[in-house]
């Protein structure tokens, strides 16, 4: 099974600046498409950004143009760079593979322990 390991979260004031990293486990670099997720108190997790094995991006609305996702592949690692940090994107962001033909849905059922980034003053 694989595993994703997520760090870099924080308390950050709001319009800080934060950047996650994100591990996992085998081959999934080589072979799949990744992404980053959220999950805020009380709320479903919500999909925040992918991006494809060739380097491609997208993004939800939720941070779409205050947000930077990209992959190391050699190193295996997934970053997602924020910036103008809000209130409300306080929440437990994790990495998982995601869907070939839908970007925005996790691939694997299983999740890392995530990391925690809570923006407030």
């Amino acid at each position: 099974q694989e595993q994703f390991v997520e760090s870099g979260g924080a308390l950050v004031q709001p319009g800080g600046s934060l950047r996650l990293s994100c591990t996992a486990s085998g081959n999934i670099f080589s072979t799949n498409h990744m992404g980053w997720f959220r999950q805020a108190p009380g709320q479903q997790r919500e999909w925040v950004a992918s991006i494809s094995i060739y380097g491609n991006p997208d993004y939800g609305d939720s941070m779409k143009g205050r947000a930077t996702i990209s992959r190391d592949n050699i190193k295996k690692t997934l970053y997602l760079q924020m910036n103008t940090l809000k209130t409300e994107d306080t929440a437990v962001y994790y990495c998982n593979s995601v869907r070939p033909d839908t970007t925005s849905l996790a691939l694997y059922d299983y999740w890392g322990q995530g990391t925690q980034v809570t923006v407030s003053s």
